[in-house]
């Protein structure tokens, strides 16, 4: 399968779509990602903020998608103002010659779009297109590590396999001059300098993907019961179980306090939480699951403390900034990532990962506590502001582009 694109492109950008007026045109920036319903949540700002810098901004992705809103449509991308282009990729396939497939599908997109700058997006498209970015010659190139992922936390011979794999490919894929690895934490950095997968003087350090301030804004917790919300893609590495053991504890203790899940279960995910288990849980009245919601700042409001367990290999997590932003204190792991946005008994309070008694001991804490509730919440608020506003990460994203594209 060719890459599909919704817009007939010639190889000197004939077909583009204008840029702003007393814009000077920079040519093309390309964005691949293995999930374009990730690109409109966590890079549209930048990308626009490219656009608005004189780029003409293309999207390469499968069409079909399998974490998003219901009723969501590739279309959204054209909407926004940007070109997409469809490609054969798939998320955890492992067949060899779909594999192929993929680069040379990417070969031949570079090929006859020849864009200034292409900018990959999670594990795959990183080394498929680092690869791709290598045999057909283009001049520059910034991946973005979103966290080191369920790989690099797994157990077994298996998990160990892929990881030299994963190593081996960042490797080969990022070795260029012009060729920027972008990390949300810096423990990220450490680790892939360490382990050789990215060379050290190639990585840049940008907090997250950088929230809108102006939606996620601090209210006065309700005296209502406390509510405790856990928002997340359901699966078992971001603590669920121990969420639901720690609410299962405090209520058998007799603490008043509501616990609620925010957010999907994917069946074609293997690490995803069953959703007959979610159901079960609610019926049982441990927890509430609320299923996916799209008013996140509406469900910030009518919570009291955010929750999120994580094993997971995070960047820096969104639902967290969001917290923040939101004024709610949080309880999260002393994990990468986490500790980029909670500091520990100033906006929020860190446990071990897996130790279901220390969150629940932290949540009964927090729960038992108004004022120390407010006190976090007003300094999660500024440390979101200072340090995760998306004006900042579109700033440092821009320098970048910059640096490597001119």
């Amino acid at each position: 399968m060719s890459p599909e694109p919704h817009v007939q492109l010639e190889s000197d950008n004939s077909a583009l779509p204008p840029t702003d007026a007393g814009v000077a045109p920079k040519g093309a920036i390309l964005y691949v990602i293995n999930e374009a319903f990730f690109f409109l949540q966590h890079r549209l700002p930048a990308a626009r903020a490219a656009q608005s810098l004189g780029y003409q901004v293309h999207v390469a992705a499968p069409a079909d998608h399998v974490w998003a809103p219901e009723g969501f449509d590739v279309d959204e991308i054209e909407k926004a103002g940007f070109v997409f282009h469809e490609i054969p990729l798939s998320r955890r396939g492992m067949n060899p010659f779909a594999e192929i497939n993929t680069i040379w599908n990417l070969m031949r997109l570079y090929r006859s779009l020849k864009p200034n700058i292409v900018h990959h997006l999670t594990i795959k498209p990183i080394i498929y297109g680092g690869l791709a970015s290598r045999l057909t010659g283009m001049p520059a190139t910034v991946s973005s590590v979103t966290g080191l992922g369920q790989i690099f936390v797994s157990g077994g011979l298996i998990a160990a396999l892929v990881r030299k794999i994963v190593v081996l490919g960042y490797r080969v894929a990022t070795n260029r001059a012009r060729c920027r690895v972008l990390v949300e934490n810096p423990d990220d950095a450490d680790f892939l300098a360490q382990v050789g997968a990215v060379r050290r003087d190639q990585l840049v350090h940008i907090n997250g993907t950088g929230i809108p301030l102006d939606e996620f804004v601090p209210t006065a917790q309700t005296e209502a019961t406390p509510l405790v919300i856990l928002a997340a893609r359901l699966i078992w590495e971001k603590g669920v179980k121990e969420f639901v053991d720690a609410a299962r504890g405090l209520k058998s203790a007799g603490v008043n306090a509501r616990f609620a899940l925010i957010g999907d279960t994917q069946a074609s995910n293997p690490r995803s939480v069953p959703e007959q288990q979610l159901r079960d849980w609610h019926d049982e009245g441990v927890i509430e699951w609320w299923g996916r919601r799209d008013d996140m700042p509406e469900v910030f409001r009518q919570s009291h403390i955010v929750c999120l367990p994580t094993t997971y290999g995070e960047g820096v997590p969104r639902s967290l900034i969001e917290a923040a932003a939101s004024a709610r204190p949080i309880v999260t792991t002393q994990t990468a990532g986490c500790r980029e946005i909670v500091r520990d008994g100033i906006n929020g309070l860190l446990v071990p990962p897996g130790d279901a008694g220390a969150l629940e001991a932290a949540l009964a804490r927090l729960i038992d506590d108004a004022d120390l509730r407010a006190t976090m919440g007003a300094a999660g608020r500024e440390i979101a502001a200072a340090e995760f506003s998306v004006e900042e990460v579109e700033r440092r994203t821009l320098d970048v582009y910059r640096d490597i594209g001119g």
